[in-house]
């Protein structure tokens, strides 16, 4: 099947020059880009690292605590149902925290570097 249509504008006939490799490099070493690499990392690594340890606890707790993991809590409820569930709330709290830190933090610094590598900064 074959379209009419013309291609849209800006894409690979643009006249906008893509950066060159060695522009690439020359942002990757500027002190903006490491301050929003600084900004993404001290978000991220601790939160994964903190999921990673909440995980394994109830990996641990599941393998090795079965008494304590089959409390009933209240009717057919025990601690390892909300332990569960409580992995799939912390998930999305997560997802949801860095959503707001990217939109707050890392896009404007993001979106500055792009206009600048493509010339409108």
């Amino acid at each position: 099947m074959t379209t009419e249509a013309a291609p849209p504008t800006g894409g690979a006939g643009s006249a906008q020059a893509s950066p060159s490799a060695d522009e690439f490099a020359r942002v990757q070493q500027s002190p903006e880009f490491a301050r929003l690499r600084g900004s993404y990392r001290s978000f991220a690594f601790p939160l994964t690292v903190a999921f990673i340890a909440w995980y394994l606890l109830y990996v641990l707790l599941s393998s090795y605590a079965g008494d304590f993991m089959g409390t009933k809590l209240f009717g057919n409820i025990n601690v390892a149902l909300v332990l569960g569930l409580a992995q799939f709330a912390t998930t999305f709290l997560i997802a949801w925290l860095y959503s707001r830190h990217a939109a707050a933090k890392l896009d404007p610094k993001a979106e500055a570097i792009k206009k600048r590598m493509e010339g409108g900064a």
